[in-house]
């Protein structure tokens, strides 16, 4: 039997459209509906209400509204994702780890369902670090807070940027020069603490407000007409000294302001310059956020068995050692493998980008 179930159409339109009917079948994706919340409903073009319809597998029955003879009912299934025949399931590998590698006559004779779970779950975790890492990308707009929470399954930040009126990145650097700090000391006017009772007494920090207050043109090592460098009666000087400022760093003098990671409360707090701006958040996640994200590569899907069935033996008592030891270079290889499957390196784009390392730059 084959893989792929469902139809042409249920995989590419994920839709189905009647006229003059309020209650009918869904033909092709009625197994990925399992209440009125995954699915959105249209008469006429026009967006139902949940409470306007109601959903008993397979049929959808419109009750909130009439429908004419000739009326248009438009129903799209929520959250279409495609792509999905990449991935095995994370119930799929459990149950095909326990057919292979477990039972008599196996390397190993016996393991508990919910063992070989865990340690599934614990191989997705380390897999979306390292071999199949998908970065995650959230878009939000910044205000006059100047902070915005991580995403709910934030582990690791991979970059921050703004988006132009074109719809174009620019990235903002981490704010590697500042900090927030996760107490703030009340002190009086001889700098003494100050104190609630036994307790240090707080208050609100004077690095975050300086630092929101920050002018990135301050950093970018841009010449201005206030510029103590140059005179703007020579003009000469200013292209020949243009972008020079000693002891400036690079990878800070840009235009683009600044982030920092308040890891203490979880927030993404940015310069003043970003008021206002859309931003694109791209992080890291574990892949355990949801029952749909803990899936499997399929060109990893090997590694997991090997990352498995290693965990498991390596756990057991009175396995000999020649025995695990086999089954951890299995899992190097495996992961290896993956790995370099999962790069996809591009031959013809690797050697246009090649192609222009040869170009002869002017200093």
């Amino acid at each position: 039997m084959g893989l792929l179930t469902g139809t042409d159409r249920s995989y590419y339109a994920g839709s189905q459209q009647e006229v003059g009917l309020s209650s009918f079948d869904i033909e092709d994706f009625a197994a990925s509906i399992s209440t009125v919340d995954d699915i959105y409903v249209y008469v006429n073009n026009t967006l139902l209400e949940t409470s306007a319809y109601s959903w008993s597998t397979p049929t959808i029955t419109i009750t909130g509204v009439s429908v004419g003879a000739n009326d248009n009912v438009l129903v799209i299934l929520k959250d279409h994702v495609y792509g999905g025949y990449r991935y095995t399931s994370l119930t799929d590998i459990v149950n095909n780890f326990m057919v292979s590698y477990v039972g008599d006559g196996k390397i190993i004779n016996r393991a508990k369902r919910r063992d070989v779970l865990f340690h599934a779950k614990r191989a997705i975790q380390e897999f979306s670090y390292d071999i199949s890492k998908v970065e995650k990308i959230q878009e939000v707009e910044v205000g006059p807070s100047l902070s915005i929470p991580m995403p709910r399954d934030y582990v690791s930040i991979v970059a921050v940027s703004y988006v132009d009126d074109n719809g174009i990145e620019h990235p903002i650097p981490r704010g590697r020069v500042s900090s927030k700090p996760s107490e703030t000391i009340a002190q009086d006017s001889d700098a003494n603490y100050q104190f609630n009772g036994n307790d240090l007494l707080t208050t609100t920090s004077i690095t975050d407000v300086r630092f929101k207050n920050l002018d990135a043109s301050n950093m970018s090592g841009a010449y201005d007409g206030s510029d103590d460098f140059f005179s703007e009666d020579y003009s000469a000087d200013r292209l020949l000294e243009a972008g020079k400022r000693y002891g400036g760093e690079p990878e800070l003098m840009n235009p683009n302001g600044m982030y920092i990671l308040d890891e203490k409360v979880g927030t993404i707090n940015f310069s003043s310059n970003i008021n206002g701006l859309i931003v694109t958040i791209k992080y890291v996640s574990d892949s355990l956020g949801t029952d749909d994200e803990m899936k499997v590569h399929k060109l990893a899907e090997e590694a997991m068995y090997k990352h498995i069935a290693y965990a498991i033996l390596s756990g057991m008592a009175q396995v000999p050692e020649y025995i695990v030891n086999r089954f951890k270079r299995e899992r190097r290889a495996a992961m290896r493998n993956a790995k370099l499957r999962l790069y996809e390196i591009n031959i013809p784009e690797l050697t246009q980008v090649m192609r222009g390392k040869s170009k002869q730059l002017k200093h």
